[in-house]
């Protein structure tokens, strides 16, 4: 009989990824800068980046706020905006896809559920009618620097990804397979890592941003997890982060960075 793999939290996950992660280096480049997004719902956010933070305002004046900030590109006119606000006293995870060449973005906001929104038993959320995992996200679409017009973000949703088994690489010691069955799930499996031998089936969502580049949102429902990665189908590359609660406690986030050298192991075509 073998040992049981065991589940650890979103804390114990980030001390793994750590030692010689193949992350992307936070780039400078939007230091200055000053961009108004337009949001498709008419919403109108000022965000003013520095070197290390982010400060961001509603045009009604309504909310502001300020933030340390991580910004990656994998293709040249496309920035990773990654950071955490405050909303109502619990933190809020904002990812922004800036697409400089087309003038649109495309925002994510991730919310961790409470202690209480996780002891719901699978069962009894499936028998309800509802998601199995507790964690949210959003997507939001707009126009950056000019007035919100329909049609004018052209990231969209995509069945792409749906039959691709990929090989991700995210450092020497952590390794995965991820397998895309269609629009709405995927599964995983760790290969070699501190997660090694656990796997599951989880809720996803795949945007297309550019020829072979895509929006890849997973949310995981035994730990509540969310990630955002861009994955570059072109250049074998992904990069985004993995959120989730640090410990037990269902206090602190842990907010880490995750990149990773990728490959397509095989794709199944299934029969019309």
């Amino acid at each position: 009989m073998t040992t049981q793999p065991e589940w650890i939290n979103v804390g114990a996950l980030a001390d793994g990824f750590a030692p010689e992660a193949f992350t992307l280096p936070n780039l400078a480049d939007l230091a200055g800068k000053v961009f108004t997004l337009h949001f498709a719902n008419g919403w109108r956010i000022e965000h003013r980046f520095e070197a290390e933070q982010l400060a961001w305002s509603m045009a009604d004046g309504s909310a502001r706020g300020e933030s340390p900030y991580r910004a990656t590109s994998v293709r040249e006119g496309l920035y990773l905006v990654d950071f955490l606000k405050q909303d109502d006293g619990r933190e809020i995870s904002v990812s922004l896809v800036l697409d400089i060449a087309n003038a649109a973005f495309t925002a994510v906001l991730g919310r961790m559920p409470t202690e209480a929104e996780c002891r719901g038993d699978l069962f009894g959320k499936a028998l309800s009618g509802g998601e199995l995992t507790s964690v949210k996200a959003d997507f939001l679409h707009g126009s950056i620097d000019r007035a919100w017009r329909e049609g004018a973000c052209p990231h969209a949703p995509s069945r792409d990804l749906v039959g691709l088994r990929n090989l991700y690489r995210y450092s020497p010691t952590e390794v995965y397979e991820h397998l895309y069955l269609n629009e709405h799930f995927y599964s995983w499996q760790c290969l070699k890592g501190v997660e090694q031998g656990l796997a599951d089936t989880d809720r996803c969502h795949t945007l297309k941003i550019a020829d072979e580049l895509y929006l890849f949102v997973w949310r995981e429902k035994i730990i509540p997890t969310l990630g955002v990665v861009l994955i570059d189908l072109k250049h074998h590359r992904s990069d985004g982060k993995i959120c989730g609660y640090a410990s037990g406690d269902f206090g602190q986030l842990s907010n880490f960075p995750v990149s990773s050298h990728c490959s397509v192991l095989n794709r199944t075509e299934y029969p019309q």
